[in-house]
């Protein structure tokens, strides 16, 4: 019989992606309270890693992250369906690209330095609710038998079957990380939503742009819809969206991402038992209407850190406020139903709501009153509607999407190719 090992510690994280990284960070940050011992599980090399991806969100000035940033923007500009450019300038916020793999390595570096965290290589099998507690089963990478008890257990890998909703789409999408042989962008301002693109029958389609230098960006193809397209259709977007739509001429593809990122109204249990938690996108931190994650990761791990250096009990927060929850399934739905086209809807919010406004309601962080303001910039009849509707609803079962953004780099599984 293989022996097991147990380690002991005040809190157990599950998974080191953003949401575990960053509770971990928080838990360890200077500042007033109490430091917990921290045992942080970790998958080892192979296809329960998560990929390499990046992630992009929005704050004021330089944050706790700052090392991490590639690049960011004070610009953001839509191309409406027919063509019209429409630019803002953001004021206190700045729109910011950080890649998994440089986050991983700043964290890491400031976790190495703090004597009460452990870093562990293994295979999560099982958690689950003990007296006085919670505890994680698992798998060493040299086949030991592992169980990480603490006084309280978070989990941020995904659930499987996602929960019931209303109205699940996906966000899917495949980007190429480009090189232009010609200055071919403007490195302070991000496309956020570029409509110029074939639209599908169902849902709505976009590129979307962060340029990383004059000649340099990472170029995507996104929809919403209710399932992805095979790689061969990606790149055909990708195609005519880069040298149709773009011009970019010869251009050299060094890497690529991808990823499918639900986006529902479904309720993400976050108390699994007395002491056990779910965090993260696991945790209900993926914006439904947006498919943004990690701002909500930010605010959700700082608050329970907060919470249990001052001696309190373990709990998870929810990542977003209800009423921009609500908001959300009342917008899902309007998109899934048709009753409001995406293209024209986006469009339209973009050119008449404030940047900064706009940016603070996707992060839920707008008063009621400019929450009422930003309603009357949407098709009301049609939004209106879709509100009645919605409590008449059953949730239903669906299949979830992976909520990752998978990267190839050349020399690996994507090879350097030329397009012209």
């Amino acid at each position: 019989m293989l022996s097991q090992d147990v380690i002991a510690a005040d809190v157990v994280i599950v998974g080191a992606g953003a949401a575990g990284l960053s509770l971990a960070h928080a838990l360890t940050a200077p500042g007033a309270g109490h430091r917990p011992s921290i045992v942080l599980v970790e998958a080892p090399d192979g296809p329960l890693r998560p990929p390499d991806r990046t992630w992009c969100f929005w704050e004021e000035g330089d944050g706790e992250f700052e090392e991490a940033v590639l690049a960011s923007w004070r610009r953001l500009r839509i191309h409406g369906r027919d063509g019209e450019r429409i630019e803002r300038t953001l004021h206190s916020l700045r729109y910011k690209m950080i890649p998994s793999p440089r986050f991983a390595e700043v964290v890491g570096d400031r976790l190495r330095d703090t004597p009460r965290v452990r870093q562990v290589r293994a295979v999560a099998q099982e958690v689950r609710s003990v007296p006085e507690g919670a505890e994680v089963r698992c798998t060493t990478q040299d086949g030991r038998l592992l169980t990480v008890r603490g006084r309280c257990l978070y989990d941020s890998r995904p659930p499987a079957p996602p929960p019931p909703a209303r109205t699940t789409l996906l966000q899917h999408f495949r980007g190429w990380f480009v090189h232009a042989d010609e200055p071919a962008f403007d490195p302070s301002t991000v496309e956020l939503m570029d409509f110029r693109v074939p639209q599908p029958r169902h849902g709505l389609a976009f590129g979307y742009v962060l340029p990383l230098g004059p000649r340099d960006a990472l170029v995507e193809y996104t929809e919403f819809s209710r399932a992805p397209l095979s790689r061969q259709a990606y790149e055909s977007a990708l195609e005519l969206y880069t040298q149709e739509v773009l011009k970019l001429g010869p251009i050299v593809v060094r890497g690529a991402e991808e990823g499918v990122i639900p986006m529902t109204d479904a309720r993400f249990r976050r108390r699994e038992g007395p002491a056990l938690f779910r965090i993260g996108a696991a945790g209900g931190a993926t914006r439904p209407a947006t498919g943004y994650t990690f701002s909500a990761v930010q605010r959700q791990t700082r608050r329970i850190a907060a919470t249990l250096r001052a001696g309190g009990s373990p709990t998870a927060p929810a990542p977003h406020p209800r009423r921009a929850l609500a908001m959300d399934a009342v917008l899902l739905r309007a998109l899934d139903t048709g009753r409001v086209a995406g293209p024209e809807f986006f469009t339209e919010l973009f050119r008449r709501t404030p940047p900064d406004r706009m940016l603070r309601f996707l992060d839920g962080r707008t008063r009621l009153l400019e929450d009422i303001r930003i309603g009357f910039a949407t098709p009301v009849g049609p939004m209106l509607r879709t509100a009645l509707e919605l409590p008449l609803l059953r949730r239903a079962a669906v299949s979830g999407g992976r909520t990752d953004r998978a990267v190839d780099h050349p020399g690996s599984t994507h090879r350097e190719e030329r397009h012209r």
